[in-house]
């Protein structure tokens, strides 16, 4: 992994995990791969559904914040390949839903916001 981008979107991913672990979610796949795309997390929240995580991390301001990267063609591939894997698993799940964290450097901290249902249906 000698791409910085590659290292930080890693360590970014690993982050977020451990948070959402400790928040009681149940993370049960990373970078995980379908034809239709790649999801950063898949994950069972604490009420039971299914939810693809988008992680995203900027280093600085410079190109904008996390959030702000992330582009409507990109979240519907993550909705596309959250479907493939909820059609192969048998989890029970109560409904499907995509969510954003986005990690930005502030103060040489990294500040994470996690906005729920970014792509409801």
């Amino acid at each position: 992994m000698s791409d910085p981008r590659h290292r930080l979107g890693h360590e970014a991913e690993l982050l977020v995990a451990r948070a959402l672990t400790a928040a009681g979610w149940r993370v049960l796949a990373n970078r995980w791969r379908a034809s239709t795309g790649e999801i950063d997390l898949v994950c069972l929240d604490p009420g039971g559904v299914l939810v693809a995580v988008e992680v995203r991390a900027r280093r600085s301001a410079r190109s904008g914040s996390a959030g702000e990267s992330v582009r409507h063609e990109h979240l519907r591939r993550v909705r596309a390949a959250l479907g493939e894997y909820a059609a192969g698993a048998s989890l029970g799940h109560r409904g499907l839903r995509v969510d954003l964290v986005a990690l930005d450097r502030v103060h040489g901290r990294w500040r994470a916001v996690r906005f729920p249902a970014v792509d409801a249906w």
